[in-house]
């Protein structure tokens, strides 16, 4: 019988002592890195290739684009919030933290699509020049990691409504705010390139 278990605990770890699924998430994480790294530098090869079109800079707003970007970078505290919560076996607050984490995200992308729409409205669009065509797929990439990040944290939070994510899975959690502050470290690295560097 601890045979079985020394075997099933093996199973579940890696030599280097890290579970799996972590270990997982963040080689998925380092693929990650590769993907937008090929995306901000594409962005920066173009991002003086306006020819025939509106450029960023003659559109873009610091200043709401600033606030979005807080509401994103303090979603990253929520998230460590609601960690600190399962690992208290404070149910009531890890549902509170993940859904406003959910929240903060979801605020981000509202602001993101309306940025995004005044730019057209500016002229600037994905098939603009080759500058759009950089911008919008490196943001809308970012974008769509954020929605997939927010589906992530409400199915987190419909399982703890169920009773399905127990303090002894405070690992998912954990894995799931791996991710997410990931997403966030990449907005300021894009927001930094894009918005603050001429």
């Amino acid at each position: 019988m601890a045979d079985q278990a020394t075997v099933a605990a093996e199973v579940h770890q890696t030599r280097t002592g890290i579970e799996n699924t972590k270990l997982g998430m963040w080689v998925f994480l380092g693929s990650e890195c590769l993907l937008f790294g090929a995306l901000i530098s594409v962005f920066l090869l173009y991002r003086n290739h306006a020819l025939g079109g509106a450029r960023l800079h003659d559109v873009y707003d610091i200043p709401f684009t600033s606030v979005s970007s807080f509401v994103l970078l303090m979603s990253s505290l929520t998230m460590v919030l609601a960690l600190a919560a399962i690992q208290r076996r404070d149910e009531r607050r890890l549902r509170v933290w993940l859904l406003a984490t959910a929240l903060l995200g979801a605020t981000f992308i509202a602001g993101q699509i309306y940025e995004f729409t005044s730019f057209v409205h500016e002229g600037l669009t994905i098939h603009t020049n080759l500058f759009g065509s950089s911008f919008f797929v490196m943001t809308g990439f970012h974008g769509v990691h954020v929605t997939l990040g927010i589906v992530m944290l409400l199915t987190l939070w419909g399982m703890s409504m169920r009773g399905q994510l127990p303090p002894e899975k405070a690992e998912t959690v954990e894995i799931a705010g791996l991710y997410w502050h990931f997403v966030d470290i990449v907005w300021i690295v894009i927001f930094t390139v894009v918005y603050l560097i001429k």
